[in-house]
């Protein structure tokens, strides 16, 4: 059935259960949607004939024997074999994968960068990726790359999906949608949205231009941490994360679809557009999240909690308790603990962090990690407060204090991060950061007693 439509406005499912604004709520569960009425088999995943003449196939984001198999039934206007002809190798020379180590960087040691600025170029998603840093492998699925995205221009009968990754994407400037293969996802400043492997889309810009941060995810898939103690409620709750509903485009136009793979990009060129799946049911999706309605815990009495109290999401190594990736969030909240230095305290680390500032002011650095920049603390290297907040932290009054207007996170991981050569010679870095603790006073003297 062919239902006209105009040219890249995708036919989206009018309503279905549980939804809002086009999308369906929970983590991790089993949705079905349809954007045609009756396009969804009922009772059976593969029948012999699909309504409308629609193609089935199973889209898969796990092993067929994984403990819990994630998995999406398509039923789409042609099989993904029609999306895909002969390859043609490209350069996106931005875009980096690990392992990437340039003999003529240095990645030990403190950094901090302003934000990448806008050349004025006209940029896409594909285009506009500035890859900072990569940590693993992706050739054996492990570690992760962090990037800067700065767009401009809408894909335009273009198509991307990446077999090396799931993208976590952390809008902070301008609006974007991406349109994928099972609906339709906004994103904005203080959400974020999660893009499986080999899911294919296509990216518009609402509002822009476009800046944000993604965090390359090359091993096991994000999920909810494990909440021990803290029990079933606050931090990400389930229910506030959205998957869309059925959307599709049945057009018929000279098309590109580019595929990421083992670190290289090629393309194929292909006579429609390739989001063409009218109905699907499963748990393999892609699904955003409004940081807003992270619920932070902590301390009520005495001493700073180690920041993972505030993970968001996890990604799992081989090393139980060790993640791969974990995305953690320091957002507004209060601060009420008694004769404690409230700010996180100085420390060494096995895991590597990598920060980026949404908006606001972040308590630790109060001066020069403005919003859109980004800092690097590699494994085991010293880090913590500079002079102006030790100070403050050291010597105020402990009322109850609400950190406001403030949002920052951290892409963490149990691999040594390294610096591209974009990220050490052509992003803004800042030269002067490893001195603010050059002026941190020694203050022993032996007295006792003496604080």
């Amino acid at each position: 059935m062919n239902r006209p439509i105009d040219p890249h406005q995708l036919t989206q499912a009018a309503t279905a259960t549980g939804t809002t604004e086009g999308y369906m709520p929970g983590w991790g569960n089993d949705f079905e949607t349809e954007a045609l009425p009756g396009a969804l088999p009922q009772g059976m995943n593969s029948p012999q004939k699909c309504n409308y003449g629609l193609y089935g196939e199973q889209l898969s984001g796990t092993a067929f024997t994984a403990t819990r198999p994630e998995r999406t039934w398509c039923y789409r206007i042609r099989p993904s074999v029609k999306h895909s002809h002969r390859y043609e190798k490209i350069d996106l020379p931005y875009w980096k994968s690990a392992p990437c180590i340039d003999p003529d960087v240095i990645s030990l040691g403190q950094y901090r960068w302003d934000p990448v600025a806008h050349s004025g170029a006209g940029l896409t998603w594909l285009t506009g990726m500035r890859t900072m840093t990569t940590a693993g492998d992706v050739n054996t699925q492990v570690g992760m790359a962090s990037h800067i995205y700065l767009v401009t221009d809408s894909m335009v009968d273009d198509y991307f999906f990446s077999a090396d990754s799931e993208l976590l994407v952390v809008p902070q400037e301008g609006r974007l949608r991406f349109a994928t293969e099972l609906g339709i996802i906004d994103v904005e400043p203080k959400e974020i949205a999660i893009l499986p492997r080999g899911l294919v889309y296509r990216v518009e810009v609402l509002e822009g231009p476009c800046r944000g941060f993604v965090c390359e995810n090359y091993g096991q898939k994000f999920e909810l941490p494990g909440r021990g103690p803290i029990g079933a409620n606050c931090m990400a709750n389930p229910r506030d994360f959205k998957s869309p509903v059925a959307a599709f485009e049945d057009r018929e136009a000279p098309s590109t679809v580019t595929v990421k793979w083992c670190g290289q990009f090629h393309t194929t060129g292909i006579g429609h557009s390739p989001l063409d799946v009218v109905a699907w049911h499963g748990n393999y999706a892609p699904v955003k999240y409004d940081l807003r309605n992270y619920c932070p815990v902590g301390a009520i009495l005495f001493d700073h909690p180690d920041p993972s109290i505030f993970t968001v999401l996890t990604a799992p190594s081989g090393v139980p308790g060790t993640a791969n990736i974990d995305f953690v969030l320091f957002r507004e909240r209060w601060m009420v603990m008694e004769d404690t230095f409230r700010p996180p305290w100085y420390h060494k680390n096995i895991m590597s962090e990598l920060m980026g500032n949404i908006y606001g002011q972040y308590d630790a650095k109060p001066q020069g990690f403005v919003p859109g920049g980004m800092s690097l603390h590699n494994m085991m290297l010293p880090h913590g407060p500079d002079k102006e907040a030790f100070e403050k932290a050291s010597n105020a009054n402990l009322g109850p204090d609400k950190l406001d207007q403030t949002m920052s996170f951290m892409f963490e991981t149990r691999f040594p991060q390294h610096l591209t050569e974009f990220a050490a010679k052509e992003a803004p870095l800042q030269d002067d950061y490893i001195d603010c603790w050059t002026s941190l006073e020694k203050k022993f003297d032996g007295t006792p007693g003496k604080k």
